[in-house]
């Protein structure tokens, strides 16, 4: 099976984007690279990547608009999903938060009947292989926390900002930590 890869600048450091031609397979921060590697061997034996030449595919002119500002161009982009069944329902799910939103772990497990389930929807959050399509960033703690981010809470929370999530200010924010 080919996978197009695609290299996107981002405020956010580099993306790398794959997909098998028809639909978005992944979508990772490319310093984290190795996880992504791992997540296509195991759901895409004996894919061959290869580097995508045009540089106008529509799903990276919809994370640039994205990232320009157009917050639901994302929206748009068809997304092929491998997981658990359980991992393929919490990332459906997190497709009805709306930019803007953030929803806590324990209502997304609510909203999936499950829930004692809120370990199991952060773990499922956690190894979600379409970052910032599929909004795994806007689940947050109980307490307005922000919690839980495998590409790092540092860019949680510019994603959240840039969506005009308002957040409490970090220590830093606050002048509460000098260097």
């Amino acid at each position: 099976m080919e996978l197009l890869l695609d290299r996107i600048t981002s405020p956010l450091g580099d993306l790398l984007l794959v997909t098998d031609h028809s639909a978005l397979c992944a979508l990772e921060f490319a310093s984290f690279e190795g996880r992504l590697l791992q997540y296509l061997r195991k759901h895409y034996e004996g894919f061959a990547l290869v580097t995508q030449t045009a540089k106008t595919t529509v799903y990276r002119q919809c994370v640039e608009a994205y990232f320009a500002g157009e917050l639901h161009s994302l929206a748009s982009i068809p997304v092929r999903l491998c997981g658990t069944d359980f991992q393929k329902q919490v990332w459906q799910r997190l497709g009805d938060i709306r930019a803007g939103q953030t929803w806590s772990y324990a209502a997304l497990a609510a909203q999936l009947n499950a829930p004692k389930a809120v370990r199991a929807v952060g773990m499922a959050n956690s190894r979600n292989p379409v970052a910032i399509v599929v909004p795994c960033h806007r689940v947050i703690g109980s307490d307005g926390a922000l919690t839980g981010y495998a590409g790092g809470i540092d860019r949680k929370r510019w994603l959240l900002q840039h969506e005009g999530v308002e957040l409490e200010p970090t220590p830093l924010q606050l002048g509460l930590i000098w260097n």
